[in-house]
């Protein structure tokens, strides 16, 4: 399964996904933890040190060799360079499998068992040249070519506020968890996410955060109704990590919370045709508004028609 966390900038968006990304890691499950946020933090909420998380090799820095592999033998694409980040697999594209043995979880970094992909940060060298899109594009064509199986997990990270939609990555999760704070600012961003989402079948489910009472529940659920599937409240386990010391048991009730979202994430039905659909559109979409263009090719001619994404039987 395939899940993102979203949600406004402080809502607690990267240390809910650190959160889930241990409790799946602690139960035995297969995980890869993507920071896919243009403030690169989420290597350190899982534990790490920030001169070890710095140093975690950037997707984004490796694209061509990522575009090269995952090209293999597809005769639809002409070279590298003419992969763009929505470039859909077809016949002869190399698929990846979880954790599998190629260079692209070969960029990862071993956190307790979980592997850590990161886009990289937002540097000094992409100011007025780049936007960030360019970094999330690596991550982009590493969900279109991934066929995760069942009990298998990849949690993203995803960059703060609407800038999630801006182009079809919000589309490549099966669930996508949206973080909102108990205030007029945090349902607010709710409703602007279920509108982006509305035309594109995207799951969205709410998961409250630093809720300190019932009034707290009551006012998410007054606003996003059935959506929301859960809430944490104020956590001295998650002040521990944030000051670096381990060992202070998570809450009762936040762990129920945690349970619940993965109960919800199980319970999502794998759909790989409308996934490959998705971002074939996607792909048509960006071909023919700046790609054909930019690369001097008919990129819509990179769509196999005949290729299914599914995993093997």
């Amino acid at each position: 399964m395939k899940v993102a966390f979203v949600g406004k900038g402080g809502s607690g968006k990267t240390t809910l996904s650190s959160l889930f990304v241990r409790f799946l890691a602690d139960r035995g499950l297969p995980v890869v933890a993507v920071d896919a946020d243009i403030n690169q933090h989420l290597g350190v909420a899982l534990g790490l040190d920030e001169g070890r998380a710095a140093k975690i090799p950037a997707m984004g820095d490796h694209l061509p060799r990522i575009k090269e592999y995952l090209r293999g033998a597809n005769p639809r694409i002409s070279s590298a360079a003419a992969m763009v980040k929505t470039t859909p697999p077809g016949a002869g594209s190399r698929l990846l499998r979880l954790r599998g043995d190629d260079p692209i979880h070969a960029l990862g970094e071993d956190v307790d068992g979980v592997t850590l992909l990161a886009t990289g940060p937002f540097n000094d060298d992409d100011l007025g040249v780049a936007c960030y899109h360019s970094k999330t594009g690596a991550v982009e064509l590493y969900l279109n070519h991934l066929v995760d199986g069942p009990g298998e997990y990849v949690v993203v990270d995803m960059t703060a506020g609407a800038d999630t939609f801006a182009s079809g990555l919000f589309t490549r999760f099966d669930l996508m968890f949206l973080v909102a704070e108990p205030t007029r600012k945090g349902v607010g961003v709710y409703r602007q996410y279920t509108e982006y989402a509305r035309d594109y079948d995207v799951a969205i489910a709410v998961v409250g955060n630093k809720v300190q009472g019932d009034d707290d529940v009551a006012y998410l659920r007054e606003h996003v109704g059935d959506d929301l599937l859960t809430w944490l409240g104020q956590s001295a386990a998650v002040r521990a990590l944030e000051q670096g010391r381990h060992g202070v048991p998570l809450e009762v009730g936040n762990e129920r919370a945690l349970a619940r979202m993965l109960a919800a994430v199980d319970a999502r039905d794998k759909d790989w045709d409308k996934y490959q659909r998705q971002a074939v559109e996607f792909h048509v979409k960006n071909a023919r508004s700046w790609a054909n263009r930019a690369v001097g090719e008919d990129l819509e001619a990179q769509v196999d028609p005949d290729f299914r994404l599914a995993p093997a039987r």
